[in-house]
């Protein structure tokens, strides 16, 4: 994950890599449940009777709880700290997630539909999961060095999200529900057990800080900080709006827009592509697992490779500004191109288009690293608030966007909504020309001890 010079004295420990196997098992978690939920579409569709309409207005629920809660579970992260408060999110999501087998028996006892209890299960859920990445990034922040930190970034933020949705298309449809034969109701309830087992860990093995967990060692911490020691005073809320300047509120608001156009986009992998292989190539589960679980590994692989790629340039070049607009230019530019160069030569070819989405979600993920740097370098001792910032206003487009994919594939088709993915990219792509890293957003103060080197 690149090289960490090691503080003059002892040997450092290496509690730092029990941190990233918590924070990657939490993003891999995180992803694993969101794409269970998308993966049973077609399922609540032939048992509920719901159209497609209806199935995108799951997603709107999930967005708006997740954008709503975004803000102020960041500042709660930020002000009061992380361990309690992840942990008992993984235990409220998993918990949700197995509630979801009981929809009809909680309609018929409420006297509801049953959409509108699976909708109030999928805000809730929403709920669970709003500000788990922002916490993450506050993790990545004080227990990674700089000099690694974004490829760290890029193997949490991204290759571990993605892995967990491509491990649930091959663990829920191709493997309990394809070849197992289980029911979706037991397959989630198994899926909900795996989270409750990775909240008590969290909580047993994490720290807030490196210098707050009982197994690190000095030499570890010095590692960890390459400087001087942050102050622990923690910073208040007031304090933060007194620090913005307007040129960094711009810059954050690029950058906004740029999460916004990359989460549109991604909702194709998301929430719609077991539902458009089925409507428009007839799929069954084993084979449509198979091929999404290649397309998310794909977006998995992007991640580290756009992770590696930044810390890279940034070294070579000591261009932190150029290094990150470089790779997310490239990466959404290319991932637009080679999706219009689908959609004209190979739609009708499921396997040949499936390859072609296999190379536009790497080259589409690869930037993702990227922005996780960004929010790092502009948001540092706010870090978890930014993030939730940044992470609301995109979950905007998750909102507005799912409902509209569904009415556009009814309405006409799904070549139309890939077309429009294109011109989503083809935006991402050029918001990065904007986006500046190197403008904190938070102004510094002259010794002042909030500060961190880097």
């Amino acid at each position: 994950m690149g090289s960490e010079a090691a503080p003059p004295g002892g040997r450092p420990t290496n509690v730092r890599w029990v941190v990233f196997s918590l924070a990657f098992g939490t993003s891999w978690l995180l992803y694993l449940h969101r794409y269970a939920l998308n993966i049973l579409m077609p399922e609540f569709k032939e048992e509920f009777g719901w159209s497609d309409e209806q199935l995108g207005w799951l997603d709107s629920a999930f967005f708006l709880c997740y954008m709503i809660f975004q803000v102020p579970f960041g500042i709660f992260a930020d002000t009061f700290g992380t361990r309690w408060f992840l942990a008992g999110m993984i235990l409220l999501w998993s918990v949700v997630l197995g509630l979801h087998v009981l929809t009809g028996s909680l309609a018929a006892l409420v006297g509801l539909h049953a959409l509108m209890v699976m909708i109030g299960l999928r805000g809730l859920f929403g709920l669970g999961q709003a500000g788990a990445y922002a916490i993450l990034s506050r993790v990545t922040r004080f227990w990674f060095p700089l000099s690694v930190r974004t490829s760290v970034q890029g193997w949490i933020a991204v290759f571990a999200g993605r892995i967990g949705g491509a491990s649930a298309s091959l663990l829920l449809a191709t493997f309990l529900l394809g070849m197992l034969h289980l029911s979706w109701r037991s397959s989630l309830l198994l899926f909900a057990l795996i989270g409750v087992t990775l909240a008590v860990l969290f909580w047993l093995f994490f720290r807030d800080t490196p210098r707050q967990h009982p197994w690190v060692n000095e030499e570890e911490a010095l590692l960890i900080e390459e400087g001087p020691v942050a102050g622990k005073r923690k910073i208040s809320i007031r304090e933060m709006f007194q620090r913005m300047k307007l040129r960094a509120l711009l810059n954050l608001l690029v950058l906004n827009m740029q999460s916004f156009l990359s989460t549109v986009a991604d909702l194709i992998y998301a929430s719609w592509l077991h539902q458009f292989l089925v409507k428009t190539y007839g799929m069954g589960p084993t084979e449509r697992g198979w091929l999404v679980m290649g397309v998310l590994l794909a977006g998995a692989c992007g991640g580290p490779i756009g992770g590696y790629l930044n810390d890279y340039l940034i070294r070579r070049t000591g261009n932190r500004r150029w290094a990150r607009r470089v790779i997310g230019l490239a990466g959404k530019g290319t991932a637009g191109v080679l999706l219009l160069g689908g959609i004209l030569f190979c739609f009708d070819n499921p396997i040949a288009f499936c390859t072609v989405l296999f190379f536009v979600k790497l080259f589409s993920d690869w930037s993702l690293a990227g922005t996780w740097g960004t929010v790092t370098d502009i948001g540092g001792r706010a870090t978890a608030t930014v993030f939730a910032y940044n992470n609301t206003v995109a979950s905007i487009g998750g909102v507005v966007g799912s409902p509209l994919i569904g009415r556009l594939a009814a309405a006409q088709g799904w070549i139309s909504v890939f077309q429009v993915i294109v011109g989503v990219y083809v935006l991402c792509a050029s918001s990065w020309l904007l986006i500046d890293c190197t403008i904190p957003l938070l102004a510094e103060r002259e010794s002042d001890p909030l500060q961190m080197s880097g």
